[in-house]
């Protein structure tokens, strides 16, 4: 008999391993730090890619349920140069292979699609140790343990599972984003809408870049980045929102004050976001009775393929247990073999895709790869 398979987080990628282990009748418990669905928000959007997520959501049963989340018009791409001059409009025909969705209301069908009581909430994770023969122990913040012989980390880039395997720990890539939001913006901030469009914006430099995306109710959703050290970010009260969106600002002088604007306009306090990264060939020796998915597995700098990677490898674990019943370590040996060569492939096309965002082409790189024959979305 297959055992029960212990997921740490509760995240897109080990909720769909936790409903794909349901409809393959595999019981499952996810532990989450997190004291409830609703305690945090849960990010932006997401592109939903038709050879990753899409589908991960359609071995999870989740396809139809997606579809009803699509955001109509979200694909539509606007390259700006810094002047404010449209070097690219793209709009959303209809066609393209990425809808977007908000990511909460997709991690909430996902909840909804599990049987009350598999997520565990508040359930922090202190440790983790092997106990011998494939079985775990999981140490929680409050005191108690669990047993477990098949356990599976998909705690993130900071995992508690991944030193059972790896010694690797994320590295800075040397960029980080702040993140601001404008609500209400057609009507409120009419001159950052009209830049942003009905999908997304991208205004790009060496070493820096404002991107934006239209969300669901008129917000618009920033990431300013910026190719500093994590020292110079600690020069920035970031508890101060219009000493730290001026300061950012700054870095963007000259810039059209349509862009600069989504900065400083913020109606939120700006959130740092500095990027790390595991090796691109990230990879381990097979441990009996335990992996890793998503992020925990092959953290990479942010490239759009991130949720989609973690929903499908969690797709594809499930269906590997679902597959193997009565031998984990067949099951775990067949999930990994594939997972590795994937996640570098991925891992590469990210650090390619971010020199095309803030090399020294930028950005006529970008641009050549939305124009050229290779485009995928």
């Amino acid at each position: 008999m297959t055992p029960h398979v212990t997921i740490i987080g509760a995240g897109l990628g080990g909720l769909t391993l936790a409903r794909v282990l349901h409809v393959h009748g595999i019981p499952a418990t996810v532990y989450e730090a997190e004291p409830s669905p609703s305690a945090r928000a849960q990010g932006g959007m997401l592109d939903i890619h038709d050879h990753t997520g899409q589908p991960a959501l359609r071995v999870a049963g989740l396809l139809d349920e997606f579809r009803g989340l699509v955001l109509e018009g979200r694909q539509a791409t606007r390259v700006l140069d810094r002047d404010g001059t449209v070097l690219l409009d793209e709009p959303d025909d209809g066609t393209g292979g990425r809808p977007e969705v908000q990511r909460g209301e997709l991690r909430r069908i996902l909840l909804d699609s599990l049987p009350d009581g598999t997520v565990r909430w508040g359930r922090k994770v202190s440790g983790v140790r092997g106990l011998g023969g494939g079985r775990h122990e999981v140490i929680l913040a409050d005191g108690t343990s669990v047993v477990t012989s098949l356990l599976v980390g998909a705690d993130g880039a900071w995992s508690r599972v991944r030193p059972l395997l790896s010694d690797a720990v994320p590295e800075y890539v040397g960029r980080s984003f702040v993140e601001t939001y404008l609500f209400d913006a057609d009507i409120r901030h009419p001159a950052g809408a009209k830049a942003v469009g009905g999908g997304s914006l991208f205004a790009l430099a060496r070493g820096k870049g404002i991107q934006a995306h239209r969300e669901s109710g008129g917000t618009l959703h920033t990431y300013a980045a910026l190719s500093e050290p994590l020292d110079w970010f600690a020069g920035v009260d970031f508890t101060d929102s219009a000493a730290a969106t001026t300061r950012i600002a700054q870095e963007f002088d000259g810039w059209a004050p349509e862009l600069t604007a989504l900065i400083t306009d913020s109606d939120t306090t700006p959130v740092l976001r500095a990027l790390h990264a595991l090796p691109v060939e990230h990879r381990w020796a097979r441990v009996p009775g335990v992996t890793l998915l998503g992020d925990a597995a092959h953290l990479s700098a942010p490239n759009g393929e991130g949720a989609n990677l973690a929903m499908y490898d969690g797709a594809e674990l499930g269906k590997a247990i679902a597959e193997h019943p009565e031998d984990v370590e067949a099951a775990l040996t067949a999930y990994e073999l594939a997972l590795f060569p994937r996640s570098a492939t991925a891992a590469a096309e990210g650090a390619h895709l971010h020199e095309l965002l803030f090399g020294d082409n930028a950005p006529h790189g970008l641009i050549d790869m939305l124009t050229g024959p290779e485009e995928t979305s």
